[in-house]
């Protein structure tokens, strides 16, 4: 499949664009199915997209918003990607939407896999946008490069939907959005911005090493087409 590049000369013209399109398709879904999913990344990147798109009028009571990974800490914590998504996504319009979030109070992220499944699928599939991020060092969601459970978390057989991951040099165990949960959503956005991104982008296009480079296992495949934004 392609990946259809989309440059932009300044980040508000960036968020101006995606935000309406993504909000179209959230409501091409309504209409066509009575309801969407929207699954988002953490971050600072996605802040100025997520106060964008809360403003967009459309039938967010029928939308629910999921995780691409979530930090296992309490939805209260400086570092939780649940308190980052109610306080720039869930507000003005959009606060009439739904949220299904990863982390579980009282349970540990290795034990929390197959719940965190159960629900995704019960409230968020299909999934209808998903907004991915991309790290300095190549990972997308919380699949990080040469850790040893990565090869699990991009097995397209691995039908967990879920994975938890220990960064090598990060904070907080993670729980994590597969490869095969990320490629089953409808309408694949990669949205990164500046020079260091962009070379981490160009280096993912001409490796074939997923396990050093996650995102390459996103932009290589034959599955889904990938809408890249970037300035």
């Amino acid at each position: 499949m392609m990946n259809n590049i989309n440059h932009f000369k300044s980040s508000e013209a960036l968020t101006d664009m995606l935000s309406q399109n993504i909000a179209k398709n959230l409501q091409d879904s309504i209409d066509k199915t009575t309801r969407a999913s929207l699954i988002v990344s953490g971050g600072s990147t996605p802040k100025p997209l997520l106060e964008k798109l809360r403003k967009i009028a459309i039938e967010w009571e029928k939308v629910t918003i999921g995780l691409c990974d979530e930090r296992w800490v309490d939805s209260s914590h400086v570092d939780s990607n649940e308190k980052l998504i109610r306080e720039h996504l869930l507000q003005d319009k959009a606060n009439k939407a739904s949220f299904v979030g990863m982390y579980i109070e009282g349970m540990q992220a290795k034990d929390a896999r197959l719940t965190c499944k159960e629900n995704i699928e019960a409230f968020l599939m299909p999934f209808t946008v998903i907004i991915l991020g991309m790290g300095i060092d190549g990972h997308t969601a919380s699949l990080f490069p040469n850790n040893p459970r990565l090869a699990e978390g991009l097995d397209l057989e691995n039908g967990s939907l879920c994975i938890s991951m220990q960064p090598n040099d990060a904070l907080h165990t993670r729980m994590s959005l597969t490869r095969k949960a990320i490629l089953s959503a409808q309408n694949i956005y990669l949205h990164f911005e500046g020079e260091n991104k962009l070379s981490v982008y160009k280096a993912a296009l001409k490796s074939d090493d997923m396990l050093r480079m996650p995102i390459g296992s996103i932009l290589h495949q034959d599955i889904k087409d990938v809408e890249v934004y970037y300035t």
